[in-house]
Parts: C-alpha cells; structure tokens; sequence
C-alpha cells in the first residue's frame, strides 16, 4: 500500500494549510490513519490519529488545540487541517497507517510499512 502525502508548503506564522493523504489501493482498510512530524535535529513527533472505522481522534499536545484531522473513507484520504501555524510547527509532515488496534492505546500501532514518503511545512515568521 503506497500512502502519499501532499499540500505542504511556506506559509507565514499565522496561516493555515491543509495536508492531505491518499491511497490508491482500492481494497485498503485501516484500523486508524496518522500524521507524525519531524524537524531536523528533533525526534519525529506524534501529530494525530483518527480512528477509521469508527468515531475518534487523538492529538499531540502541541498541536490539539490548532490542528484538525478528518477522513474520506470514499477516497481513502486522511486530512489535516493546520490552523495558527507557528515556526516550531516547521518539519516534514509524514502520513502513516495502522492496521491492527485497539484504539485505546495511547497511539495506535502504526505499521513500519505503511509511510508516505513526507510533505515539507516551513512557517515563516
């Protein structure tokens, strides 16, 4: 299964993008859809998660209050839309999938298979 990310880009401190992930594998079932981020130097970071199947999200605790993560289960794309960006919010942006659950863990069992290839984000100030 080939995740691709896109919709990254320079925007100024204050702005938003939306990034998007899609899968072209028409049989693809997930059990929950990801967003993690690295910048250069820092460890990759844990963004949010939505629940596939069903109802539920999770956020990183830098993020939670700015950023929304949604799906398209039609089109098999996991959004996240990035409101008040600020310049620690600069890195790449990777998608990622998981499989298995449970969903109540405190992050879903992301898969070491199931990546996309990354999207950059710089925010300007």
């Amino acid at each position: 299964v080939q995740l691709v990310e896109s919709g990254g880009g320079l925007v100024q401190a204050g702005g938003s993008l939306n990034l998007s992930c899609a899968t072209a594998e028409p049989t693809f079932s997930a059990h929950a859809m990801g967003w993690f981020r690295q910048a250069p130097g820092k460890d990759r970071e844990f963004v949010a998660a939505v629940r596939w199947g069903r109802i539920g999200a999770k956020y990183g605790d830098s993020v939670k209050d700015r950023f929304k993560i949604s799906k398209d289960k039609a089109k098999n794309t996991v959004y996240l839309q990035m409101n008040g960006l600020k310049p620690e919010d600069t890195a790449v942006y990777y998608c990622a999938a998981a499989t298995v659950g449970p969903w109540n863990n405190p992050l879903p069992a992301f898969d070491n298979n199931l990546w996309g290839q990354g999207t950059q984000v710089t925010v300007s100030l």
